[in-house]
């Protein structure tokens, strides 16, 4: 599929983290989702009811990382990628990269991210 609606830098503050300090503290999170599916007929019509609305796709993104804490952000991503394909039933295939730049790793990093990619 070469169709792609890319989503950056969808930020806020999230409560994820194995450590105490990041589950009580919380710190910024950010997610970048790709949405590939066949954007001809939106092109083609200029129908919005053909393509995914964006912005409810960045609102999701947003919940999910202001939502339930868990451990790794292996498995937020994997949440995220879930929700939307349970949601956007357009979309064939999901990327979604979670950035977390104040991860406590012990050493001096400017990020720290995953990438996982989910086909419908």
């Amino acid at each position: 599929m070469s169709d792609h609606i890319s989503i950056s830098g969808i930020t806020a503050t999230g409560f994820h983290g194995v450590f105490p300090e990041e589950r009580r503290e919380g710190q910024p999170f950010s997610c970048d989702v790709t949405l590939s599916f066949d954007l001809a007929p939106a092109g083609a019509t200029d129908e919005l009811l053909l393509t995914v609305d964006y912005g409810a796709v960045a609102k999701v993104v947003e919940a999910e990382i202001k939502g339930e804490p868990v451990d790794l952000i292996e498995r937020l991503a994997t949440i995220i990628a879930e929700k939307i394909l349970e949601q956007f039933l357009l979309v064939d295939m999901v990327a979604v990269t979670i950035h977390k730049p104040l991860a406590p790793v012990g050493v001096k990093v400017s990020d720290i991210s995953v990438t996982i990619e989910r086909v419908r």
